[in-house]
């Protein structure tokens, strides 16, 4: 069954979204998190997965992967860590084959070469090859967690693209995605009206440009 509210998120790039959650005054661009590959586009619900240091013995780092249902978007919690992966090419291939949306980390991955080979979308502060195993392990599963600065919970959409991703609260998907659309179509007929003729300041002055993101009560 499609979801109707992420087929709306897929339409709309993270700028506009940006702009549209800014608008509501809800912290939802995850800072610092970016694509493997520019050309990556992802849009899902959150599966969430909280990471912590590794006790002794360690636990598990990754066997939540068969639990995440096709189309939503693995979200790890790594606390931001640059020294310990928790995502690489099994985890990859795995995710491609079940058809998953798309892997968020607020941490680093490995393995590149096979997410960009299959086109799988990565976002995360950076790759780096040390294994997390015996550093890191899984604290909770379907918890809210923290990407870049924002909160995550589980059934939340999230998009990314070519600058980054922002999540969308569930509790106000409705109003996040009409203001994106609003903002789209302004923006579009901006554009437009240029096309045919019109100065940037008069278009922008008739679509009420500077406005657009102006905070309004929810």
């Amino acid at each position: 069954m499609t979801d109707s509210n992420v087929a709306r998120a897929a339409s709309l790039d993270t700028a506009t979204l940006s702009d549209a959650l800014d608008r509501l005054g809800i912290v939802g661009q995850c800072y610092k998190i970016r694509p493997c590959d520019r050309g990556f586009r992802m849009a899902g619900r959150a599966f969430t997965i909280l990471y912590g240091p590794a006790g002794k013995p360690a636990g598990t780092v990754g066997d939540y992967v068969d639990e995440v249902p096709a189309g939503a978007v693995v979200v790890l919690d790594n606390g931001g860590r640059e020294d310990a992966t928790v995502w690489g090419d099994i985890l990859t291939e795995i995710a491609h084959r079940r058809r998953l949306a798309g892997t968020v980390i607020d941490g680093v991955n490995r393995d590149v070469r096979l997410c960009l080979d299959l086109g799988y979308p990565v976002y995360s502060r950076d790759t780096w090859m040390r294994t997390g195993k015996d550093r890191v392990q899984v604290e909770g599963v379907n918890v809210p967690v923290s990407i870049g600065g924002a909160r995550v919970a589980p059934g939340d959409i999230l998009k990314g693209d070519g600058d980054g991703v922002v999540v969308i609260p569930a509790a106000h998907e409705e109003a996040v995605l009409a203001a994106g659309e609003e903002i789209l179509a302004a923006e579009d007929s901006i554009r437009q009206a240029c096309r045919e003729g019109a100065s940037l300041t008069e278009a922008r002055a008739k679509h009420r440009y500077h406005q657009l993101q102006t905070r309004t009560e929810r």
